[in-house]
C-alpha cells in the first residue's frame, strides 16, 4: 500500500457566518506538508465552524480555501478528497468492520480485490485485523474510533480531519489513542487538522497549536512555545498564568530591571531570564510562579494569606494582595513540608521559569 502524498493547507482571510451572526473574521492558516496543526478553544470560538469550511460542509462569506494547488472553496464535500474523522465514529452499524473501512474504496470504484487489501492491510495497522468480520456494535469505544481512524486512512486522503475524536472515551484510553493517532499520521505523513477543546490532548498530539477566541486565532506556536512564552493575556489565561501582575519600570542595572507594581510594592527582574522587558509590562505567573516566604529579609510583593487548598503535591493559598490584576489575590503553591497558616503574611518571590512578560492590556 502506497502511502497518501500530503498537500499543504492554506486558509486565507476567510469569514463565515451563521444567519446575520458572524462567527469567523479574517482568519488565515497555513499547514504545512505532513504538519499536524490543532485548533483548541472553548465552545463558540470558532474551531468547528473552521473544520466545516474546510470539509465543505458549509460555505465562507468571504475569503478562500487551498489544498496544494487545489482551490477547495467551491467545491462540494464530496470533491475534496479529505479523510474525516468524527466524534461520534459515524459507522454503519449494518457493515462489518471490513466493510466500513472498505466504503471510500467502493465509492471510488476500485476493484474489489483492492479494496480487500487495502482494508486488510489497514486494519492490521490499527490492530484489529481480528475483528474484521464484526459488527461495530460488537465493538468497545476505542475499536469503533480506531475503524472510524483506518477508513480515513484508507483512502490515502491528502488532508486528514479530526472533528473532537476522543471526547467519547474515557481518560486512559483517551491517552492510548492520541498516542495512536500521532503515530500513525506521522507514519503516513498526512497533513492533519485536529479539532479539540482539551489543552493537553492538542499539546501533546500537534507540531502547532492555534488557540481561537470568537473567531479569532489568539496565537499559533508549538506547544512549547505557547505553554512557556504566550503572546497575550488570554493565551496566558488559557495555559495557565493566572496570576497577572501591572508593573512599570523604575531603574535598569544591566540585565536587572528594577519595577513597581500600583501599589507600591517593589521587584527586580533579570532580563536574561525573562527576555526583553518594556517600560510597562504585565508579569504574568503560575501559582507555581510564585514562591512563598516569611524569612524576616525576603524582598517580594508582600501579601496576607488567605484560603488554603490541598492539592496532593503542593498546598495552594489564595494571597490577597493589591499587586494583583482584576480580582485583588493572587494564587501561589508552596511545598507541603512548610505549610502557613491562614492571615499569615509573606512575601511572593517570583520563580522566572514559570513566569512570561507581557504587553499591558
Amino acid at each position: 500500500m502506497t502511502l497518501p502524498k500530503p498537500a499543504p493547507l492554506s486558509i486565507d482571510a476567510i469569514t463565515a457566518h451563521y444567519g446575520k451572526t458572524k462567527v469567523l473574521e479574517d482568519l488565515s492558516l497555513d499547514v504545512a506538508d505532513g504538519e499536524l496543526v490543532s485548533l483548541l478553544g472553548a465552545s463558540g470560538c470558532g474551531k468547528t465552524t473552521t473544520l466545516r469550511l474546510v470539509a465543505g460542509f458549509m460555505q465562507p462569506t468571504s475569503g478562500t480555501i487551498r489544498l496544494g494547488d487545489k482551490d477547495l472553496t467551491q467545491l462540494p464535500a464530496h470533491g475534496r478528497d479529505i479523510g474525516l474523522v468524527f466524534q461520534s465514529y459515524a459507522l454503519f452499524p449494518h457493515l462489518t468492520v471490513k466493510q466500513n473501512v472498505a466504503f471510500g474504496l467502493k465509492q471510488r470504484k476500485l476493484a474489489v480485490s483492492e479494496q480487500d487489501q487495502r482494508s486488510m492491510t489497514m486494519l492490521e495497522r490499527v490492530g484489529l485485523a481480528h475483528l474484521a468480520d464484526r459488527l461495530p456494535g460488537e465493538l468497545s469505544g476505542g475499536q469503533k474510533q480506531r475503524v472510524a481512524l483506518a477508513r480515513a486512512l484508507v483512502i490515502e486522503p491528502p488532508l486528514l480531519m479530526f472533528d473532537e475524536p476522543l471526547s467519547n472515551l474515557d481518560a486512559k484510553l483517551r491517552v492510548d489513542m492520541r498516542v495512536e493517532i500521532r503515530q500513525l499520521q506521522r507514519a503516513n505523513g498526512t497533513t492533519a487538522l485536529y479539532v479539540t477543546h482539551d489543552q493537553e490532548e492538542a499539546f501533546s498530539i500537534s507540531d502547532r497549536v492555534a488557540i481561537m477566541d470568537q473567531g479569532r486565532i489568539m496565537q499559533l506556536d508549538t506547544p512549547e512555545t505557547l505553554y512557556q512564552r504566550p503572546a497575550n493575556t488570554f493565551v496566558a489565561r488559557f495555559v495557565g498564568f493566572e496570576n497577572l501582575i501591572d508593573l512599570k519600570v523604575t531603574g535598569r542595572d544591566g540585565a536587572n530591571v528594577h519595577a513597581q507594581t500600583q501599589d507600591g510594592a517593589s521587584l527586580t527582574l533579570s532580563q536574561d531570564r525573562l527576555g526583553k522587558i518594556p517600560d510597562a509590562f504585565i508579569l504574568a505567573t503560575r501559582p507555581d510562579g510564585l514562591i512563598v516566604t516569611d524569612a524576616p529579609d525576603a524582598q517580594g510583593l508582600p501579601a496576607t494569606l488567605g484560603l488554603r487548598t490541598y492539592l496532593g503535591r503542593a498546598y495552594q493559598y489564595q494571597c490577597e494582595t493589591g499587586a494583583g490584576t482584576g480580582s485583588g489575590h493572587l494564587l501561589a503553591n508552596s511545598s507541603l513540608a512548610t505549610p502557613f497558616e491562614p492571615g499569615a503574611h509573606v512575601m511572593l518571590q517570583p520563580n522566572p521559569d514559570q513566569c512570561a512578560i507581557l504587553k499591558p492590556q
